[in-house]
């Protein structure tokens, strides 16, 4: 009798991990590179939150600043390259002693099989280290309950413009 159900448990755990199985996929995006452009006349990103007032600006990293961002994605490290996709969302200056930020931004594709469908990153970027992780936990279309990472590389910096690299590994619906 007690083997019996054993089997049985068993095989309901078995039909439970194949449909799972059957029903989520996981993708690794090709690289795509976002754009910040915060001065000039290609502007990506601006601050709608100025920490200085609250703040002591003692700290060269802006913090407490909050921007909105509309950054293209592209193929490659160049920005006539062919376009993928948006950044869209914000991100906040969330350290006084790092440029750190909290990023809630969302990859909108516009481009290839994940046309219509978007990725939604959530976490810390680090953005002076030389590579980091940002969390995905959601998306949307191809996309749907993804769960997964951006692995992130500064390729440039400065104070007008940032060139970030994104290798994106996710599991997601099918």
């Amino acid at each position: 009798m007690v083997a019996s159900v054993l089997k049985t448990q068993s095989f309901i755990i078995f039909l439970i991990l194949f449909f799972i199985t059957i029903i989520t996929s996981f993708s690794r995006l090709t690289v795509a590179y976002g754009y910040s452009e915060l001065f000039g006349k290609n502007i990506t990103g601006i601050r709608v939150v100025d920490g200085k007032p609250s703040t002591n600006r003692s700290s060269q990293f802006m913090f407490g600043d909050v921007y909105v961002i509309d950054d293209p994605l592209t193929i490659e490290p160049d920005i006539n390259s062919k376009t993928v996709g948006k950044a869209q969302g914000t991100y906040t200056v969330a350290s006084q002693g790092e440029l750190s930020l909290l990023m809630v931004t969302n990859f909108a594709f516009t481009e290839g099989k994940y046309n219509g469908s978007t990725l939604s990153v959530l976490g810390r970027n680090e953005v002076l280290s030389t590579a980091r992780e940002i969390p995905i936990v959601g998306g949307s279309g191809v996309f749907r309950f993804a769960r997964g990472y951006a692995q992130v590389r500064t390729q440039s910096i400065n104070q007008a413009r940032a060139i970030v690299e994104y290798n994106v590994f996710v599991f997601h619906y099918r």
